[in-house]
């Protein structure tokens, strides 16, 4: 039985023809009717997909102190933007100012600033953060947030971003061997990949990694041009106020070939054509590309490391320790809880960091040697 999303997409594929991954990625997940975000709650053990920050508050609890270090990084300015991309239920945020609000000056300037598609999910962060006595202000997106210096957080939000996909039908054509794939129908209606004709344009090539010319036939490659976006938006804002982004994600430190977009629905993985609109879709983030697009811009990258290394670095184990020891009971609990966190088998090394900043700040903490 088709999704009403489904049937919309197929009616658009038969009047203009095949459309985009991107496209896609775009109506599934953010389809203002039908869309997977804007019409439901999707994390926790009843939804879709659990976060680090669900699985345990440690979590929040150590990026709180990031972000106390970071404003102290930057001269303690007042305000203090905290921003945060996609921030699910605010359980993440609301940890983080439980942590860092320790510092009276800190929690004096702290103004927070969230980024949310859902307006389910925004009137949960509404509950979990109304009565914490920091003023809270919803914007559309990164360019509408207010100007001044901030810390910018997104964990697990690069991998829902729409990506395109491209495959090299003639490596000997080299950048003129790149074409598109797109979605469209097969002969009985439904829906399914295909590649484009003709080789992509300049913009589309222009977008491609660096690992291209390494691209034997037929081999994919993807790239997500909001990273692009939202690297210029942040080289802006940098320019004018001190500034900070801490991106947490799962995907490979180094640009590699292959599919990875993959469509998950109460936990378990199905086909990225099954459940259109009510099944969350995501791809693997390529962090190498994405620290040489904010080079190239003129921001100071840290990272990638491991989110094992990290949190470790925040004092991840010392703050188990010290919750295990006020809760006793809670001791074998808090011990699966920083497994699931940081061990290679689960998020510990799929799992990265990478911090994006200003020039001149220094190195952030959870990225010192």
């Amino acid at each position: 039985m088709s999704t009403q999303l489904e049937d919309r997409i197929k009616s658009l594929i038969k009047s203009t023809g095949p459309i985009s991954v991107a496209e896609y990625m775009t109506l599934c997940l953010l389809d203002p009717v039908d869309g997977f975000y804007p019409t439901r709650d999707p994390l926790g053990s009843a939804g879709d997909f659990i976060t680090a920050p669900e699985i345990s508050q440690m979590f929040g609890e150590v990026l709180g102190l990031f972000a106390l270090q970071s404003w102290m990084d930057m001269g303690k300015p007042n305000p203090f933007f905290l921003i945060e991309l996609g921030p699910g239920r605010g359980v993440m945020m609301a940890d983080m100012l439980r942590a860092a609000s320790l510092d009276e000056d800190f929690k004096k300037a702290v103004q927070v600033v969230l980024i949310e598609a859902s307006s389910a999910l925004e009137a949960v962060q509404g509950q979990t953060l109304g009565h914490l006595g920091f003023p809270v202000q919803w914007v559309q997106n990164l360019e509408a947030a207010p100007a001044g210096a901030s810390l910018v957080i997104g964990n697990e939000f690069l991998d829902c971003l729409p990506i395109r996909q491209f495959i090299q039908r003639d490596p000997f054509a080299g950048k003129d061997g790149w074409h598109e794939r797109h979605v469209g129908l097969d002969e009985e209606g439904r829906l399914r990949f295909e590649i484009g004709p003709e080789p992509i344009g300049a913009t589309a090539k222009s977008f491609l990694p660096d690992a291209q010319s390494d691209a034997r036939k037929d081999e994919l490659l993807e790239t997500c041009p909001s990273v692009h976006q939202i690297i210029e938006t942040l080289k802006a804002r940098f320019k004018s106020h001190p500034g900070r982004a801490l991106f947490i994600d799962y995907g490979p430190e180094v640009t590699e070939f292959g599919d990875t977009l993959q469509a998950l629905k109460r936990h378990k993985k199905i086909g990225v054509f099954e459940l259109p609109g009510e099944s969350d879709l995501t791809a693997r983030v390529d962090f190498q590309t994405l620290i040489e697009t904010a080079a190239s811009q003129e921001l100071s990258t840290h990272g990638p490391v491991t989110q094992r290394e990290f949190l470790s670095k925040l004092g991840l184990e010392m703050r188990a320790v010290a919750l295990a020891r006020a809760q006793p009971d809670s001791k074998a609990v808090i011990a699966r809880q920083l497994h699931r966190l940081t061990d290679e088998s689960e998020m510990g090394e799929l799992f990265k960091a990478v911090s994006l900043q200003s020039q001149g700040l220094p190195t952030p903490l959870g990225f010192r040697e």
